[in-house]
């Protein structure tokens, strides 16, 4: 089979390595990658001839001309690492040279602009595809088989959603500490979570939120076949008090009628499996990414909820 040619916009962040292991992985070639830093060392581990291009300006017209060019392959697909608030511009980008999307979580920050990628790709005919890599775990797929398949049939599930990951002061200052570009703490460290919890228990029929600022957010989940309480911190105090360790630390963890999985070792190498995926046809795009970033965003406008007993415990014990 054909390598397929990509292109990468965001090669200097956080993010962007997973990405470029994954083109390697799946035996496609990086063609060429933008960033408006340069600090971008790393396309050097995955190729030499690698074009980098300081500006979207100059990337589009890149795709363009190999567009135009008889003489060369046109650039396929363009994964896209950049800042949350930017990733719809960015699609729309790709699409308009003709190139399907790869684009990190979240595909966007409101439904209404999933409304607007939805019309892109019927104009366009090309796929916005998104990373939701926890629906790849062997761990999460076992645990999913196992629900569908209970004795009795569904039924309500107790269930406990905690991640805790540490970050210094640079987090705020960052694009990531501003709600208007990453969506908050829901949307950018907390939108696989949900996407996890919908697709293992079914559409959310209530929301409640009891605590929520800069670096925690804590609440409760009335699932089709779930009753969740969550807590979510990027507060490196909560870490210390779950862990005892003041870095170098993330606990995420998901008990199930007291059954624990703990994840708290990452996702390592799924992205590959994703990008598998998604170049055999079987990738996952608007529709799929849907539901949480609807229930994100719903979450961020709820009026803070007086505490149960249940929530004021967990937000004690955290």
């Amino acid at each position: 089979m054909t390598s397929k040619l990509f292109g990468l916009l965001g090669a200097a962040g956080y993010i962007a390595p997973r990405h470029l292991d994954a083109i390697q992985a799946t035996g496609n070639e990086l063609v060429v990658a933008c960033d408006p830093c340069d600090s971008v060392g790393v396309l050097d581990r995955y190729s030499l001839s690698t074009q980098f291009l300081p500006n979207e300006t100059a990337f589009s017209a890149f795709l363009r001309r190999r567009q135009r060019d008889a003489s060369v392959r046109p650039i396929e697909y363009v994964s896209i690492c950049t800042p949350n608030h930017l990733h719809p511009e960015h699609c729309r980008l790709a699409m308009r040279e003709h190139a399907h999307v790869i684009c990190e979580k979240p595909l966007a920050l409101t439904p209404a602009a999933l409304d607007e990628l939805a019309m892109l790709e019927l104009r366009t005919e090309r796929r916005i595809y998104t990373i939701l890599q926890l629906r790849v775990d062997e761990r999460l797929l076992a645990l999913r088989e196992r629900l569908l398949t209970e004795r009795g049939g569904p039924r309500e599930h107790d269930v406990v959603l905690t991640y805790l990951t540490g970050r210094g002061p640079w987090y705020q200052a960052s694009w990531k500490g501003d709600p208007e570009k990453s969506g908050g703490i829901a949307t950018n460290i907390g939108i696989h979570l949900f996407d996890l919890l919908l697709w293992l228990f079914g559409p959310a029929r209530r929301e409640r939120v009891y605590l929520s600022d800069q670096k925690r957010m804590s609440g409760m989940l009335e699932l089709e076949r779930a009753k969740v309480r969550w807590f979510l911190s990027v507060d490196p105090a909560d870490v210390a008090r779950s862990s005892g360790e003041m870095r170098g630390f993330t606990h995420r963890s998901l008990v199930v009628d007291g059954e624990s999985l703990d994840f708290s070792d990452g996702f390592g190498g799924l992205h590959a499996s994703v990008y598998g995926s998604i170049l055999a046809g079987r990738g996952l795009g608007i529709d799929d990414a849907r539901p949480s970033v609807e229930l994100t965003h719903r979450l961020k406008r709820l009026p803070l909820a007086a505490l149960d007993g249940d929530a004021h415990d967990m937000c004690r014990r955290a």
